[in-house]
């Protein structure tokens, strides 16, 4: 496994040479993401910034996430994670927008068809739209790195020619 400072560079770079930018709205992860840019040699270039929405309050109030939305699906669900990627393209207007929720600790919407360890992610790219559902088990820490490192590889993986 490459260590996430060299996804995170790499990814930059890729941002960095595409003269892209890029911004989050980040309910789990808590910021890390927008964090972990804010460290890369070329973040004054391509970092918009971020929002940390872990409350399903702040995901309305803030973003504008339809509180319909929120009550159909919970707020950890692709459902919600998109609204809040498109959301947060509007304030932002990034070329590259990541959105995640998840269930890192008990305590959410977890349920048997969706356990602890499951996590939500949306990228927009321009105007391509990437969702994943994923699964990971460990502490709450190893989750979050896990999501995080799963999401680099995303949006690096959308920047190579097949």
């Amino acid at each position: 496994m490459r260590d996430l400072k060299e996804l995170i560079e790499e990814c930059s770079n890729l941002l960095a040479t595409a003269k892209y930018t890029i911004a989050f709205a980040e309910s789990a992860t808590a910021g890390m993401l927008a964090f972990e840019f804010s460290q890369s040699e070329h973040s004054g270039e391509i970092l918009r910034g971020g929002i940390v929405c872990y409350d399903a309050h702040i995901k309305e109030k803030i973003l504008g996430v339809p509180k319909g939305l929120i009550e159909k699906y919970t707020p950890e669900s692709a459902e919600v994670t998109k609204e809040m990627a498109f959301r947060v393209k509007k304030m932002m207007d990034a070329d590259v927008v990541v959105a995640v929720t998840g269930l890192t600790t008990p305590g959410g919407s977890e349920g048997p068809g969706k356990p602890v360890g499951t996590m939500f992610y949306c990228i927009l790219i321009k105007e391509k739209t990437i969702e994943h559902r994923k699964v990971f088990s460990g502490s709450a820490r190893e989750i979050v790195y896990c999501t995080i490192e799963d999401i680099i590889k995303t949006v690096i993986k959308s920047f190579k020619k097949p």
